[in-house]
């Protein structure tokens, strides 16, 4: 359905015909950017909220990494705290720790053979 319009009939309106063109091409343009503003504005939204999520779950995976640092630290102190009190222990009561050992190792082995 091409319509064509004879040149003469353009010119004789003043251009009446080109203007109503250029103003549905300009309110289809204007429609088009509306458009694409709305989607941007709505994928924006998304965005940051999705942004906001994985900062949350950043800081909750970061707290959760000290809390773990912290508590292999603090067991690293204790167990080198331990180790140092064991030689001192040792030089002070010897023959009891020789006796305790006996006794475990006397336990152990009774367990082993049922």
């Amino acid at each position: 359905m091409d319509r064509e319009l004879p040149i003469s009939s353009s010119l004789a309106d003043g251009g009446g015909v080109a203007n109503s063109i250029g103003a549905k091409v300009e309110d289809a343009v204007r429609a088009a950017h509306q458009a694409t503003d709305k989607i941007a504005d709505k994928a924006t939204a998304q965005l940051d909220r999705i942004a906001d999520r994985a900062a949350a779950q950043v800081d909750r995976a970061s707290g959760r990494a000290h809390r773990a640092l912290n508590t292999a630290a603090d067991a690293a102190s204790s167990a080198a705290a331990w180790v140092s009190a064991v030689p001192a222990s040792i030089r002070a009561r010897p023959i009891t720790i020789v006796a305790g050992a006996l006794v475990i190792g006397y336990l152990l082995g009774r367990l082993a053979r049922r």
